[in-house]
């Protein structure tokens, strides 16, 4: 079992970065320690005296796919102080998720992940990643466990609208069932989108997939490919967006255009490290 420790840092907090909304695929151990799956591994993390341990059950290049994952190589200490200076609410938030990293997740799991995420709640939505990696995925034991890879878009070609319907999905399943197939034909040419440097030209491709709306896109975007220039809104976003800097007295006729207006004024190109924090902050108080 291999092992790779990252010192003690400022800037990573196992509750912070599983339990802020953006992966699906991570659970808190009896020990406290968070077990989950990187594309093709198991992988443990334990904090021991502010140093995190991390165990896998493969032995190849696991310190270059935590760092990737893990966006080890970016200064979150140096956006933290950036975005603090802009105003009091900001630094609140960032002081009460100071150890949140944007995950660099895979783009086909984070697509289909996304996509169950709509008019859901994250029990549920981890129970339907949970269900579809049973079925379809690659097994694999780990530390006496069986646990199950999310399955390539081949594997999951095998899967009908019933078979989702049955997996829990509910009006997801078309949606699901089409995008893998426009997925698995390039209609979404995932190796090209990698090499794009236009953050909108990605967002368009990604509107074309059945069941990815505005706010998913930008979760994909976020998520996945690590632009921080999305700012996702949902209700949360919304709500503490509008408490924050619209001020209307009805929170749901805030326009999303207007929002991201004001997050693209004023956080500087880190919009989307900016949601996370508020996100986080406003769902968790």
């Amino acid at each position: 079992m291999e092992q790779y420790i990252l010192r003690k840092n400022n800037s990573f907090n196992l509750t912070h970065i599983f339990e802020c909304g953006q992966c699906f695929r991570w659970n808190q151990q009896d020990d406290g320690s968070y077990t989950g799956i990187i594309k093709d591994r198991v992988i443990n993390i334990k904090n021991k005296n502010g140093d995190f341990i991390f165990s896998s059950n493969l032995t190849d290049d696991l310190e270059k796919v935590i760092k990737e994952y893990f966006d080890l190589d970016r200064d979150y200490e140096l956006i933290k102080k950036k975005l603090s200076s802009i105003d009091n609410n900001l630094k609140t938030s960032v002081e009460y998720g100071n150890g949140i990293r944007i995950l660099k997740q895979d783009i086909w799991e984070c697509i289909i992940s996304f996509i169950i995420s709509a008019n859901n709640n994250i029990p549920r939505i981890k129970k339907i990643i949970e269900n579809i990696s049973k079925n379809y995925g690659k097994k694999i034991i780990y530390d006496k466990k069986e646990y199950y890879l999310f399955p390539t878009p081949e594997e999951l070609s095998r899967a009908s609208v019933q078979d989702f319907r049955n997996l829990g999905l509910g009006f997801r399943d078309k949606r699901v069932y089409t995008t893998t197939q426009m997925i698995l034909n390039k209609e979404f040419d995932i190796d090209k989108m990698k090499k794009e440097k236009d953050t909108q030209v990605i967002r368009n491709e990604l509107l074309k997939l059945d069941g990815v709306g505005e706010k998913v896109a930008d979760c994909i975007l976020l998520f996945s490919f690590n632009r921080f220039d999305v700012f996702p809104v949902d209700v949360w976003v919304r709500r503490v967006m509008n408490e924050l800097y619209i001020h209307s007295e009805n929170e749901n006729k805030v326009n999303k255009n207007e929002i991201r207006k004001i997050a693209n004024e004023k956080f500087m190109g880190i919009e989307g490290l900016a949601q996370q924090y508020l996100f986080y902050w406003k769902r968790e108080q």
